[in-house]
């Protein structure tokens, strides 16, 4: 499985040869194919930068809360709510887009960075509610029944006592509503039609076009494009694990 990984490091510093004749090692190194990388997509890498944080900070906006009010407290609907979420899972992503696409130019937030954080955040707020409420449905009432008695009302109850305890799940919602965003294909190449607002994903799909005879330079953006997301994993490694499985046994 990891071998393709390895394979497009190994290009990346093999630059100007083609994949058919790219040794198993570099033995001649060169960062050619970087500098040729950073040059044309560090704007898009920024880009995506933005976009990625930009969709985590909307989505845990707007899904702790909602979560909060969904698993602790008796809402009306609360279980359509749920249910509509997901189902909302199985809605294929071209969909979503085009509808965004005509009110995006309504809007006229066509082309726009805003425009892309507000689509990814509309696929990444319903999965990061599902993961928080399943984790906050395992925090003991009698928690919340003490902050009360100590008279502390809903919102402070949610800013001191919940999202301390729901760090983790927070953590898992955040790094998984990032990938979404960071890797996000569909909405960057419709929404978009110049590169005003071009994620790396759309700038490595037109930057093949220009260098398919040099693969060492697609094979370094594709490695620069993947160095964020493998850093995350690996620093949030044991939240993922602890706010993936906190919700799965009742406290």
């Amino acid at each position: 499985m990891l071998f393709p990984v390895y394979w497009m490091v190994n290009a990346s510093f093999q630059p100007g040869v083609s994949t058919a004749d790219l040794d198993w090692f570099p033995i001649r190194p060169g960062l050619d194919g970087y500098r040729a990388a950073f040059s044309t997509q560090g704007p898009n890498l920024l880009t995506s930068l933005v976009v990625a944080v930009g969709a985590v900070l909307v989505c845990l906006t707007v899904a702790t809360p909602a979560a909060y009010a969904l698993s602790l407290y008796r809402v009306r609907g609360a279980a359509a709510v749920m249910f509509a979420l997901l189902l909302s899972q199985m809605i294929p992503g071209i969909v979503i887009a085009n509808a965004l696409y005509s009110a995006y130019n309504d809007l006229g937030i066509l082309n726009t960075t805003v425009g892309l954080i507000l689509a990814d955040s509309a696929l990444g707020i319903p999965f990061s509610i599902l993961i928080i409420q399943a984790f906050m449905r395992a925090i003991p009432m009698s928690l919340l029944e003490a902050a009360r008695v100590d008279g502390a009302g809903r919102l402070r109850t949610f800013v001191w006592i919940v999202l301390p305890l729901s760090r983790n799940a927070m953590i898992t919602a955040a790094l998984f509503s990032f990938l979404f965003a960071w890797s996000d294909f569909l909405f960057a190449l419709t929404l978009n039609s110049n590169s005003a607002a071009r994620p790396v994903t759309l700038g490595i799909y037109l930057f093949i076009g220009g260098y398919v005879a040099d693969w060492g330079s697609v094979m370094a953006t594709a490695t620069m494009a993947s160095v964020p997301a493998a850093v995350l994993l690996v620093a949030a490694q044991k939240y993922i694990a602890a706010g993936a499985t906190g919700g799965a046994v009742k406290a």
